[in-house]
């Protein structure tokens, strides 16, 4: 709890009403807790006439210098300085109240609040009707939990001050912090006879009474709100809510229907109805009234993101809610068309649901009503990948690294595009680019140069992709991409083959139905010698039901003619060319009839 602060330095031993307190409101129950503690500003108190054991003018003048002494220490830090000459003050003017509540304060800055508390009490009785001393005093008692204590003082403040509300709605919160909650109510019945009928006094109440589960007043309360600003919709949704809340579904409906009535404009009004259709078992009921909701361009579109996110969410396990999903994200878009948060959401949807090309779509709308956020160029780069749009990736990817200069996965993106589009020296450049920008990021980093050995190989350089390949199996010993594909170009080389073999078996290992993966184990076999273990292998690729390529037609078919089966061979090779897929001499080893390598 913060404390009063210093009174000004050549007014303070007068207390100049200027003074203030910072007031906190207390309760076991946090939801009982006044909702506002500071009303009106302090009313200037009258000067007390009949001031007792207080100096006189005349002695307050001659005592004037060594106050100002003392506070200068104060302010200019010294306080164990300004503690020693308000307490010799005290001891030569015990009937001075200043120099008590002076002290006490500096007592609170040195923690204190036992010493302060008592210094503060002995002001106060030398002046009783002083109310800066009473609500200083009424602090130290609430931060030292003597909340009767606090309550007793704050009662007097309360008499003598009858025109101040602070004082009220601070007795209040003294009352619930010991549970004194009829008393509280008391204090508020009062304050509203004062100001009137409020929202705030009548919930203040409305949530005592539900706490002392006396619903009929509860009741009683919003009611009666309801009755002094009968064109306030948002009092009939609480009241609404308030018999929901309680099993008393047939007074909210009768609610809702009023709230329709007197505000057809209500932003909120068919989410009410929606969700009191949802928990009394009338899911169409309600859907539709989520659609209304929806269509209303009054409510805002953060409530319908939330409540497209929950769909989202159960979608994963309940498929039968992805139509109604969609019907609501469609609503969203044509009720926003401009906000680019209804075409997130319906891109997210269309993503999860694999339509990628429209996901794409929702997406690059969001990036023309807002380009400066990262993680939409993402998912678009990620989807030109998925949908093999290699050009629009190159284009996007650059427009992303203008953008974006820092991030590297625009470089990665770039570097793939370019490598699909057989422009392998621009996609080196980016690659290289992007690597220097990677920072605490292996994951990342293995990526890069996983796609570096690709372009290198693509250039036919290949010490520099074996190199790139080890950097990125060093990263990520596992990456099934980098096993399968340096495996191969090794074994095409007939290079390193043990070493070759290892990598295309822990492929295998990993992720046994991969056909390519097979195929490769299988080759790199059949190039060590292997024949039967070959054909066994990459018989297994030739099992995918996907398809099967012409390479690995071809492959067989080499592996069955050094097995001694020409006839067989031949029409592997035949099929391989019918593919329109094989390597360079595959129409000449049609022609002769014999494997040539």
């Amino acid at each position: 709890m913060k404390l009063i602060h210093s009174i000004p330095l050549l007014s303070f031993f007068i207390l100049l009403s200027g003074c203030t307190t910072e007031k906190k409101a207390f309760g076991l129950q946090p939801e009982l807790n006044a909702q506002a503690n500071t009303r009106n500003h302090p009313q200037k108190p009258r000067k007390n006439t009949k001031k007792q054991n207080i100096l006189t003018d005349s002695q307050v003048a001659t005592n004037t210098g060594i106050l100002i002494e003392a506070k200068k220490e104060a302010l200019l830090g010294n306080i164990e300085g300004a503690v020693s000459i308000f307490k010799k003050y005290v001891e030569r003017y015990p009937q001075d109240p200043v120099g008590f509540y002076e002290l006490a304060r500096l007592e609170v800055d040195r923690k204190n609040l036992t010493d302060a508390l008592n210094l503060a009490k002995t002001a106060s009785d030398l002046d009783p009707g002083n109310i800066w001393y009473m609500l200083f005093l009424s602090e130290l008692y609430q931060s030292s939990s003597q909340y009767n204590e606090a309550i007793e003082l704050m009662e007097k403040v309360t008499e003598k001050y009858p025109g101040n509300l602070d004082y009220f709605y601070q007795l209040a919160s003294l009352y619930l912090a010991v549970n004194k909650y009829k008393e509280a109510i008391d204090v508020y019945n009062l304050i509203e006879e004062k100001v009137g009928i409020s929202e705030e006094i009548s919930i203040q109440k409305e949530k005592i009474y539900i706490y002392l589960v006396d619903l009929p007043k509860a009741e009683a309360e919003l009611k009666k709100l309801i009755d002094a600003f009968p064109g306030e919709s948002r009092y009939y949704s609480i009241l609404a809510e308030f018999y929901m809340s309680n099993n008393q579904p047939d007074k909210a409906i009768e609610i809702y229907r009023k709230i329709a009535e007197i505000d057809p404009d209500n932003a909120y009004i068919h989410m009410s109805l929606a969700d009191y259709y949802r928990k009394t078992g009338n899911k169409e009921k309600a859907f539709e009234e989520l659609k209304l909701g929806f269509a209303n361009p009054n409510l805002d579109i953060d409530t319908k993101v939330n409540i497209l996110l929950t769909f989202y969410s159960i979608n994963q396990l309940y498929t039968d809610l992805k139509v109604q999903a969609f019907e609501l994200s469609k609503i969203l878009v044509d009720t926003h068309p401009l906000d680019p948060k209804s075409h997130s959401i319906y891109g997210d949807l269309l993503l999860q649901d694999k339509k990628y090309a429209e996901a794409r779509e929702s997406f690059l709308k969001v990036m023309a009503l807002d380009s400066s956020k990262f993680v939409i160029w993402e998912e678009i780069l990620r989807l030109d990948i998925q949908l093999g749009e290699f050009q629009h990736l190159v284009k996007m990817s650059q427009r992303a690294i203008e953008l974006f200069p820092e991030q590297p996965l625009p470089y990665l993106f770039s570097g793939i595009g370019n490598y699909q589009l057989k422009k392998y020296e621009e996609g080196l450049t980016k690659l290289t680019s992007g690597i220097k920008l990677l920072v605490d990021n292996d994951e990342l980093l293995a990526q890069f140069y996983m796609y570096l050995g690709d372009t290198y190989h693509a250039l036919k350089n290949d010490k520099e992709a074996y190199e790139a390949y080890e950097k990125s199996l060093r990263l990520n010993e596992n990456n099934l991409y980098v096993l399968n594909n340096y495996a191969y170009y090794l074994s095409l080389k007939s290079e390193n083959l043990e070493k070759a073999e290892q990598m295309s078996r822990k492929a295998v290992k990993l992720e046994p139905g991969n056909s390519s993966f097979q195929d490769t184990y299988g080759w790199v076999l059949y190039k060590l010698g292997k024949y039967p273990e070959a054909r066994e292998w990459i018989g297994k690729a030739l099992e995918d039901k996907q398809g099967v390529s012409g390479e690995v037609l071809e492959h067989y078919g080499d592996v069955l003619y050094k097995m001694g089966d020409t006839a067989q061979a031949l029409e592997y090779w035949v099929r391989a060319r019918k593919k329109g897929e094989g390597s360079e001499m595959l129409e000449k080893k049609i022609a002769e009839k014999k494997l040539i390598e």
